[in-house]
């Protein structure tokens, strides 16, 4: 990777691009002239994108295949980064995983495996790259949390609760950073039609009973989430119903938010 020095283009680092929101933020970012850091596991699919991508955008795009739930690998990705003398201006923590299940059906290593990646692997990427960002007084911050961190989800328990983490820490984040010229939101989306969704109605086939209007399109999801990255607002969450499913979720009393939950989980068992 040449220098940082040699390109006028911010550059974008977004994990979990590979698909999804993740590969949707990437077309949003190469549309606004960021140069783009690639970050997930798979490698070729990684590698199809960025020549996708500098083709139709002339831009600089760099992939670094890395599973971000091993241990120490935000670590290397942040110190291979500054040997190349790559400067990330703008973070987007997009790479995570669903398990759909009752929580007792699950095995203890599907429970870590969410918590390794959607909790420590984001985490860790924060612990590297918010610091530089502060001492430039310079930089943007986008966590993909979801909807399913505002009230507790039975079936999606570990993963809710995941959730309900990055939501917290992005907010916590938000206030800490104010005034420092980094900004960091968190993106809230509903139900969106990534292969997230289709495995998790593979797993169970209540699912595909979900009405259409509640299944958003990545292609806008992704934009609303860029809009409010550069915007600087602390938490984004697209849908006017996911919007007033959340304003509902934080003025109803928590007895009633689990007793719906309770109620539709149990239809779904």
């Amino acid at each position: 990777m040449p220098a940082k020095q040699s390109y006028a283009r911010p550059v974008a680092l977004i994990t979990g691009a590979s698909s999804g929101i993740g590969e949707a933020l990437a077309h949003c970012f190469a549309d606004a002239g960021h140069d783009l850091v690639l970050v997930a596991r798979s490698a070729d699919k990684l590698k199809a994108l960025a020549s996708t991508l500098k083709q139709s955008h002339d831009i600089h795009v760099w992939v670094e295949p890395t599973d971000l739930a091993a241990s120490h690998a935000a670590a290397k990705l942040f110190a291979s980064l500054k040997r190349k003398q790559c400067q990330v201006d703008v973070l987007v923590n997009c790479a995570g995983v669903l398990e759909q299940n009752a929580f007792s059906r699950m095995t203890p290593a599907q429970h870590q495996q969410i918590i390794d990646l959607n909790i420590s692997g984001l985490t860790a990427m924060l612990a590297h790259f918010l610091p530089p960002m502060l001492t430039r007084g310079a930089g943007r911050i986008l966590n993909v949390a979801s909807i399913a961190a505002f009230q507790p989800i039975p079936l999606l328990a570990t993963y809710a609760a995941s959730k309900a983490y990055v939501l917290s820490l992005s907010e916590s984040l938000a206030e800490e950073t104010k005034d420092s010229g980094v900004t960091v939101t968190a993106l809230c989306p509903g139900i969106t039609a990534t292969h997230m969704l289709s495995a998790a109605k593979d797993a169970n086939a209540q699912l595909s009973q979900i009405p259409g209007f509640l299944i958003a399109e990545v292609a806008d999801v992704a934009r609303q989430g860029f809009e409010a990255c550069m915007k600087g607002d602390a938490i984004c969450v697209p849908g006017v119903f996911n919007q007033a499913a959340m304003i509902a979720s934080r003025s109803t009393p928590k007895w009633l938010v689990r007793r719906i939950g309770g109620l539709f989980a149990r239809r779904a068992l």
